[in-house]
């Protein structure tokens, strides 16, 4: 049964790997993740594969290796505000982290903590829309009923106030001088 299956798969996979690698540059955020992504696609193809062959194996490949990177992504997109209760729980290599490293650390994430709960409720969940869970304009602006320009408007002035907070009044001017350009890209790219 095992040698039919890596039969099945050099056959019916594996000639599709150059098609599957530049499908993935293409999409995938860091070129970097490709070849660890490449081989996550393979081994639920394999899997699933053992229980039953998939009738169009590189219509198969494909789906799965997009479900795969939209679960990446998804999961990339949760963000946890809060980190500075315990920084010690994060798998981070604490050792290599100067205790003047780690204060910094917490004191930019407590100004951040700080600032967000000083935003308006508006400014807060268009931010939280937006910025963490990945909303489009249109998207953020239909679920919290407002319309565009205003949610536009409430998005510039929290990240300005979040920049201030956290980098201070000298670095949120540049801050707001690029958040234009960058809000106009990524409101409408």
């Amino acid at each position: 049964m095992k040698r039919e299956l890596d039969q099945w798969f050099a056959q019916e996979i594996l000639p599709h790997e150059a098609a599957l690698t530049r499908y993935l540059r293409r999409v995938c955020p860091n070129v970097a993740d490709v070849p660890d992504l490449r081989q996550d696609v393979y081994v639920r193809i394999y899997q699933s594969a053992a229980s039953e062959r998939p009738h169009l194996p590189k219509a198969f490949l494909f789906t799965t290796a997009r479900h795969l990177l939209a679960d990446r992504l998804r999961r990339g997109r949760i963000v946890s505000i809060d980190y500075t209760q315990d920084l010690e729980s994060l798998n981070v290599l604490v050792d290599e982290l100067s205790p003047e490293e780690r204060l910094s650390a917490r004191q930019e994430l407590r100004r951040l903590s700080d600032a967000l709960d000083a935003l308006s409720d508006d400014c807060r969940d268009v931010i939280w829309l937006r910025r963490v869970e990945g909303l489009s304009q249109q998207e953020a602006a239909k679920r919290l009923g407002m319309k565009e320009g205003t949610l536009e408007s409430h998005l510039s002035r929290g990240v300005r106030a979040l920049a201030k907070a956290v980098f201070g009044s000298a670095q949120s001017n540049t801050a707001r001088d690029g958040e234009t350009d960058s809000i106009s890209e990524s409101e409408h790219g």
